[in-house]
């Protein structure tokens, strides 16, 4: 090699060096620095432990602290106006009170409930078409502001969006109630975040831990929420991710003891003892319901992509919202966001296996109509009790082939488990939330996480998208 060439490339080679220790360094810098700041004996920094990290863009001042105080209040107060919007139209609606709304929705006449949601229909899409009209250009989707990084939430447009979703899943509509609180959570970082005047990064760092305190709030889940910012909204389990999340999420779930209960979502699901068939069971179910979260998600995206707008969403909310009723006649747990249909296999408290058949094909179903005719609304706990009617029906068969095996109720807890984490790509959040809202299933961890483990590896493995990255609209890509 020529000498000049030679020099060239030492030349290169040692710059390529200095940048990566340099990148290095950086990476290694914690601020803010830590008051002790003599360093133990072997004089390495605190840092070395790759979740301890620094800051990076996002800086955990003791601004960001106030501000991400207000953020919790916020997202607290905010699920309980969200929540407050809903039980009364569920009151008004159903004469719903207390216990079990799929139990009021099926004391009311089959025409009534029809006519109900038509209602609903016509009040989703003509207020979803003026909000869209009047606020051009403005953003009310949490998923795209964090994970693009650019823009801020309008809040005209996230208030308005949020009631009408909630007054339309109160009439009956195949929704879930959790994408409101979410947004009242994520705008209530955005906009505390502009007031306080915080970086870019400080405030995409608020908006993601309000939406998963919104989350937290209305389902009594401060751990689930936590780690639903960290998987799903940001993507990285860190200390300087997981100490605001944590501490968002438990601000919020108290602030909302004002008006909601501080009690488990689902109540009286038994305490389930572990078998030994469970874990076998697992493992076969596990990759099954991770094949159908894959099947369902595709739907969703296909359906989400090719929604109806404008003027058409006016007919097509109403015509989605009437079918959803129609099939209601028969089949009236299909209505609303599907908690109690969890709920009613959880606690064994549900039909013959064909009834869980026909409710295992019917929520999908409903569901991503009612996003294609134009309809907004949340996909958590519609995909939960979906996971939860498909581990009952697998667990019912199981129980057949082998008598004495377990309780639909057990296998019920975990196909919501692994259809959680197959549907958020995000298994510690979907574990930590069933358990959370359960209250149960501590027996059953094992079981819980490998069958969690393996739907999410097999959705992971066959496709990627989640019921979130599926909806997002054509601009970026990548893979």
């Amino acid at each position: 090699m020529p000498l000049g060439k030679a020099i060239v490339s030492w030349i290169q080679d040692v710059r390529k060096r200095l940048i990566l220790t340099m990148d290095e360094n950086l990476h290694r810098t914690r601020y803010p620095q830590p008051f002790i700041k003599r360093r133990l004996p072997h004089k390495r920094g605190a840092t070395e432990q790759p979740n301890a990290t620094g800051d990076g863009d996002a800086e955990l001042t003791m601004k960001f602290w106030f501000f991400l105080l207000l953020t919790g209040i916020g997202a607290g107060l905010g699920g309980d106006l969200m929540m407050v919007f809903l039980f009364t139209t569920q009151h008004l609606a159903y004469h719903y009170n207390i216990g079990s709304f799929q139990a009021a929705v099926g004391r009311a006449a089959p025409s009534y409930r029809v006519y109900m949601l038509m209602l609903a229909g016509a009040i989703g899409g003509i207020a979803w078409y003026l909000i869209s009209r009047f606020t051009k250009g403005e953003k009310s989707e949490v998923d795209d502001v964090v994970w693009e990084r650019r823009g801020e939430l309008s809040p005209r447009k996230s208030i308005l969006v949020s009631i009408v979703q909630e007054i339309v899943i109160g009439l009956g509509a195949s929704l879930g109630r959790e994408a409101a609180p979410k947004l009242m959570g994520a705008l209530s970082g955005s906009t505390v975040g502009k007031w306080g005047k915080l970086t870019p990064a400080q405030r995409r760092l608020l908006i993601a831990c309000g939406a998963g305190a919104g989350l937290a709030a209305v389902y009594n889940i401060p751990l689930g929420g936590a780690l639903f910012t960290a998987e799903v909204m940001l993507g990285e389990i860190t200390i300087p991710t997981v100490l605001p999340a944590l501490a968002t999420s438990v601000i919020a779930t108290v602030v909302a003891f004002l008006y909601l209960p501080d009690r488990p979502t689902y109540l009286g699901v038994p305490n389930f003892p572990f078998h030994t068939s469970e874990l076998i069971f697992s493992i076969i179910a596990g990759p099954l319901i991770g094949l159908f979260a894959v099947g369902f998600i595709r739907l969703i995206g296909v359906i989400s992509h090719h929604r109806l707008t404008g003027k058409m969403a006016i007919f097509g909310v109403l015509a989605a919202f009437t079918i959803t009723g129609l099939i209601g006649m028969k089949y009236y747990q299909i209505f609303g966001n599907g908690k109690d249909m969890a709920h009613s296999v959880l606690t064994g408290h549900i039909g013959a296996l064909s009834l869980l058949v026909a409710l295992v094909l019917l929520k999908p179903l409903v569901t991503t109509i009612s996003l294609g005719g134009g309809g907004s609304g949340g996909l958590f706990t519609p995909t939960l009790s979906t996971g939860a009617v498909l581990g009952g029906l697998l667990g019912g068969l199981w129980i057949i082939l082998f008598p004495g095996s377990g309780s639909i109720g057990a296998f019920a807890l975990i196909g919501a488990a692994a259809m959680m984490g197959a549907g958020l790509q995000a298994p510690f959040a979907a574990i930590a939330m069933v358990l959370e809202l359960t209250l149960s299933g501590f027996h059953l961890i094992i079981p819980l996480i490998i069958a969690t483990f393996l739907a999410t590896l097999v959705a992971r493995q066959l496709d990627g998208y989640s019921i979130y990255s599926a909806r997002l609209s054509e601009k970026g890509g990548g893979e």
